[in-house]
């Protein structure tokens, strides 16, 4: 008899000629379990996809991801238009001024200072997308979600190889090459909220929610068959299987199926007795 719970699969990977260093996508899970573990209690997740036309946007991902995370976590009343939302994007720019500011000394050093060009581009602040979700275990054994986006890092909810809600791009050519972004930099936190959008569902056992950045969502979206591509996403488990997802993007890219971009992913399958 299979438990009730969730099991979840992470991936990341690097666009075609970039390291793992250098990738622009973030995922964070909060708290963070095991590739095989059940899980039976809140999770909360935050995915960001930085704009590379920022300066030093991995990094502003990674911070803005691990932050959404953990006040997912900490707090379910922060997926609204509200206070709460608006003290979350206050806490995730005050991360940033102080991270800069030790990042700096590290870079002077090691003798590698920053150049005037970076300097100048540290004016306009770091951007990236936002997606955070948490999901709760209710009464009658199955699962509420709540979701906030900020861009077109997307959440789809499939249920038997049908997607139910694509949250929050809908079609494949609302995908644009200048989504929303939250700036590392801004102080209006009410502008933030605003611009974020909302939505909540609830899961069932056989379920599965996918979290992804813009390049892999665009794929996902545009299939005709959702239950083969979801297929053909379901065969890499876990951390072990970075290789071999790697080597499956670069095969959908060099079928034109793929964009070029940085790769996060992440899988949520919902057991059930």
């Amino acid at each position: 008899m299979t438990s009730s719970g969730l099991y979840l699969t992470k991936l990341l990977a690097p666009k075609n000629g970039s390291t793992e260093a250098e990738c622009e996508d973030a995922a964070h899970v909060v708290p963070a379990p095991l590739f095989d573990e059940l899980v039976d209690a809140p999770l909360a997740v935050g995915m960001s996809d930085g704009a590379t036309e920022s300066v030093l946007a991995k990094d502003w991902a990674h911070l803005l991801a691990r932050s959404a995370a953990q006040h997912a976590w900490e707090n379910d009343n922060v997926f609204g238009a509200g206070s709460s939302f608006e003290s979350f994007a206050r806490s995730a720019v005050s991360l940033w001024e102080p991270w800069l500011e030790k990042y700096t000394a590290e870079r002077t050093t090691r003798g590698n200072p920053l150049k005037w060009y970076e300097q100048a581009k540290l004016t306009a602040g770091a951007s990236a997308t936002l997606l955070m979700l948490r999901m709760d275990p209710t009464p009658g054994g199955g699962w509420r979600w709540r979701c906030a986006a900020l861009g077109d890092s997307c959440l789809f909810h499939v249920r038997e190889g049908k997607v139910l809600r694509s949250f929050p791009v809908q079609e494949p050519d609302e995908f644009g090459v200048t989504p929303n972004l939250f700036n590392s930099l801004n102080h209006d936190s009410a502008l933030i909220a605003a611009r974020t959008l909302f939505l909540e569902g609830a899961c069932e056992a056989g379920d599965r929610l996918l979290l992804m950045t813009d390049a892999l969502a665009h794929w996902f979206l545009s299939a005709t068959d959702h239950a083969q591509v979801l297929g053909e996403l379901s065969e890499f488990s876990g951390p072990h299987d970075g290789p071999r997802f790697t080597d499956w993007l670069q095969k959908l890219r060099s079928e034109g199926a793929l964009h070029n971009d940085d790769v996060a992913v992440v899988r949520i399958d919902v057991e059930g007795k």
